[in-house]
C-alpha cells in the first residue's frame, strides 16, 4: 500500500487512473467537488474506488466542514452551517453549542455515508487568532481553546457514531498564519509559551484517529522547515508533546506553501514522519511522477490506518437525519 492518498480528475475513473491506481495501491483517495455531480454518481464513483482497491473500508476522504468549505453542495445535497456558528453559541450556552455540533456531525455524517465516503477532514482545532488571515476565520470553532475541544470533540463523536472517521486540523495549529497556505508559506514567529494555546485543543484531542499537519513554519520549534516536512515538530511536538497516535497525514502536499517539485514535496512529508502524503490536484501525470517517489506505507502507519478504519463498522440504528438537523437547528436559535 502507497503512502498517498490521491485526488483524481473527475466524476468517474478513467481507464489510465484506473490503470494507475490498480497498479499503485494508495492509502486511500480524496474527493473534490470536480468528482461530485449528485448522489447516485457519487455513490458509483465510491463504489468503484472500493471495487478497484478490493478494501471495503478503503479511505474515502472529503472536506466537508460546512460554511465554504464544502465539496457536496446545493442542490444536490444540504448546505451545513460554518463553524462559528457553533462557536456564537457557546458563548451564551455552552452545552447547547456541543449538542448543536453533535447532531449537526451526525446529519452531515449520514448524509456522507449514503454516498460512500467514510473519511471527513474535521474538525478544525485551530484556535482564532485575532489579526490572522482569514483562510481560518469563521471555520473556526472559536478563539477559548478549551471551547475549540469542547466543541471538536463533539463533532469527532457525532461523526464516529454514525461511522465516519473524523481528522483533527491543522496540527500543530494554523490559527496564527498571517498568509494563506494555499498560496505561500505562513511563518508563525510566536514563542513556544505562546503556542502553548495553540497545541491544547490537539492534547485534549489526542486520542481521535486522524490528524493532518499544516504546511506552516514554526519559528519556536524549527525555523528551516513547514511542520509537515519537519521530523522535529512531527516526532517532539505531534507525536510527543500533543501524544498524538493516530493516523497522520499532510495537508494537501501540491500546496504552494511547499516548494519543489509535486514529487518532491510529498516525499519530503512521508520522510519527516507523516504516514501519508496527500496529493489533490488530481492531475495523472503529476500522480504518476508522485508514485515514483513514495515508497508503502510503514508497517507503523498500516497499523494506525487500520485502527482508524475500524469505526467505519458500524450498522446504524435508530439516528435519523430530518430529527438531527431539526434538533440542530433549534439549538442553534438559540444564540
Amino acid at each position: 500500500m502507497q503512502a498517498a492518498i490521491y485526488g483524481f480528475e473527475g466524476p468517474v475513473l478513467t481507464d489510465e487512473e484506473r490503470r494507475f491506481f490498480g497498479d499503485a495501491d494508495p492509502a486511500g483517495f480524496i474527493l473534490f467537488r470536480r468528482n461530485c455531480e449528485n448522489q447516485a454518481q457519487l455513490l458509483r464513483l465510491t463504489d468503484s474506488l472500493r471495487e478497484l482497491t478490493g478494501r471495503d473500508d478503503v479511505p474515502v476522504l472529503i472536506d466537508q466542514e460546512g460554511g465554504r468549505v464544502a465539496r457536496m453542495r446545493p442542490p444536490e445535497w444540504p448546505a451545513f452551517p460554518a463553524a462559528e456558528r457553533f462557536a456564537d453559541l457557546y458563548r451564551a450556552a455552552p452545552s447547547s453549542a456541543i449538542e448543536a455540533a453533535r447532531s449537526n456531525a451526525r446529519g452531515l455524517g449520514l448524509m456522507l455515508r449514503a454516498a460512500g465516503v467514510n473519511v471527513n477532514a474535521a474538525p478544525l482545532l485551530d484556535v482564532r487568532q485575532e489579526g490572522a488571515s482569514d483562510i481560518i476565520g469563521d471555520r473556526a470553532l472559536g478563539s477559548e481553546p478549551m471551547q475549540v475541544a469542547a466543541l471538536g470533540r463533539a463533532v469527532l463523536d457525532g461523526l464516529a457514531s454514525v461511522g465516519v472517521v473524523g481528522i483533527i486540523k491543522h496540527m500543530p495549529g494554523h490559527g496564527r498564519a498571517l498568509v494563506d497556505s494555499h498560496h505561500e508559506l505562513p511563518v508563525v514567529t510566536a514563542s513556544a509559551e505562546e503556542l502553548d494555546v495553540d497545541l491544547e485543543p490537539f492534547e485534549r484531542l489526542a486520542s481521535a484517529p486522524m490528524g493532518m499537519v499544516a504546511h506552516v513554519v514554526y519559528i519556536a520549534w524549527d525555523a528551516g522547515r513547514p511542520a509537515s516536512q519537519s521530523p522535529v515538530v512531527i516526532a517532539d511536538v505531534i507525536r510527543e508533546r500533543i501524544g498524538f497516535d493516530g493516523f497522520l497525514m499532510s495537508d494537501d502536499s501540491d500546496m504552494n506553501a511547499l516548494t519543489g517539485t509535486l514529487a518532491e514535496r510529498a516525499a519530503k512529508c512521508v520522510a519527516a514522519g507523516c504516514d501519508v502524503a496527500l496529493p489533490c490536484n488530481g492531475v495523472l501525470s503529476d500522480n504518476i511522477a508522485i508514485a515514483h517517489n513514495l515508497g508503502d506505507i510503514s508497517l507503523e502507519g498500516a497499523e494506525r490506518l487500520a485502527r482508524a478504519m475500524a469505526g467505519t463498522r458500524i450498522e446504524l440504528e435508530g439516528i435519523d437525519f430530518a430529527e438531527e438537523i431539526a434538533k440542530r437547528d433549534q439549538l442553534l436559535a438559540l444564540a
